[in-house]
């Protein structure tokens, strides 16, 4: 865990050191960027066309459990937690309890119903002491006004957080099914996106104790995340690279991810399903706010001021921050991410503009390095994704 002016270290820390990384502080923690056997670029190319282990372990693990837990999840936040089955997750959002705004993002997972509904919650590292006081004080007020109890833990074992680690790319099907233990009967033909999964794999001391793994990832690739017990998080990363070899597995750090999940970034209104638009199944923090915003102001809503794109950028790659202008020269947004994107050869870049300039197509330009440089607005994600939701198994 991160201290007061020290950067916290996940499990892996060691073993990064190890295979040649170099480390920066990232979201109060010391993380691989790249590794000295791949640059960004091919490590970027590797995950695309083979695959690649991410270390994912600043991201903060938390069980939520009790028999107001799946009340107090739909209260927080606009997922579908009623419709979901064991095993089922679904990125979200916790939402500001006054204005709907997005505090942070989240992956959330039902890992068994009733009586003790007990849920998986993952939330982001760099958000982890704002996160950690909205979900205290959601939960005080919850229990203040009389509701089914619900509790709130980090998942961890005698002070040490969980690892989590990411297996993306075209060969992880078939890295994963080679580490299975002979007791895993996991179906992986049956194991769809946005499915988890208990799991055990065949380590150098026998069986790893339950993983639970589940199939997605944030680089459009398809792919796994797994927690992992921290007694075992290096037996497990290091089986998985040894049994799969340098030539389909390799480790990746923080400049790969973040270029692949621009790549792969898409539109976020899906994270609301219909059950949460209506006035009966609404209900989370903010949904006065958030429901007319998602019904354009043609059919009785309000819409939006502000749309989310895509965008193209010629020359130099614009970064978070950079202004969006349009052909009058008004400021009509601002870039939230850019960068060079390995796979499509382009600079790219997502950013917030003016409603009624999102349309795909649509010239702007922005302003990199004090000078204006044309942007096309695109459709996201820039590259279709490969999450496995049925058909043939892949690998």
């Amino acid at each position: 865990m991160p201290t007061e002016g020290e950067p916290g270290k996940t499990g892996l820390y060691d073993l990064h050191l190890r295979y040649g990384a170099k480390m920066v502080p990232f979201g109060g923690y010391s993380m691989p960027v790249q590794y000295s056997d791949l640059g960004v670029g091919e490590s970027h190319t590797w995950t695309r066309e083979k695959c690649s282990i991410f270390d994912v372990g600043h991201m903060v693990q938390y069980h939520v459990e009790g028999p107001g837990a799946e009340a107090f999840l739909e209260s927080i936040t606009p997922a579908g937690i009623k419709d979901m089955r064991p095993g089922q997750n679904s990125l979200s959002a916790l939402l500001h309890p006054v204005t709907g705004g997005i505090v942070d993002d989240c992956i959330i997972t039902r890992l068994e119903e009733g009586p003790k509904h007990l849920f998986y919650l993952v939330t982001n590292a760099g958000c982890r002491e704002k996160d950690y006081k909205f979900l205290s004080e959601a939960i005080e007020k919850w229990d203040n006004t009389m509701n089914p109890v619900v509790h709130l833990r980090h998942l961890q074992y005698d002070g040490e957080s969980y690892g989590l680690i990411a297996l993306q790319g075209p060969m992880a099907v078939e890295i994963l099914k080679s580490a299975l233990s002979e007791n895993c009967k996991v179906n992986v033909e049956n194991w769809y996106f946005g499915m988890a999964k208990h799991i055990t794999l065949n380590i150098s001391t026998g069986e790893s104790l339950p993983i639970v793994a589940s199939r997605g990832g944030y680089t459009g690739e398809d792919g796994f995340e797994m927690s992992i017990h921290p007694s075992q998080v290096v037996e497990v990363t290091e089986t998985l690279l040894n049994r799969a070899g340098k030539d389909k597995l390799r480790l990746a750090g923080l400049g790969a991810r973040d270029s692949l999940r621009l790549e792969a970034e898409a539109a976020l209104g899906w994270i609301i399903p219909k059950s949460r638009r209506t006035q009966e199944g609404s209900g989370f923090n903010g949904a006065e706010t958030v429901i007319p915003q998602l019904t354009p102001a043609s059919k009785g809503g309000v819409g939006v001021e502000r749309r989310r794109v895509g965008l193209v950028v010629e020359g130099a790659p614009a970064r978070e921050g950079a202004e969006v202008i349009d052909e009058a020269g008004q400021v009509i947004g601002k870039v939230t991410s850019g960068c060079p994107s390995p796979t499509m050869k382009k600079n790219i870049a997502m950013a917030y503009v003016k409603n009624g300039m999102h349309k795909a197509g649509t010239e702007l330009q922005v302003m990199v390095r004090r000078r204006k440089r044309k942007a096309v607005v695109t459709k996201m994600p820039f590259i279709p994704s490969k999450y496995w939701k049925g058909g043939a198994t892949p690998g």
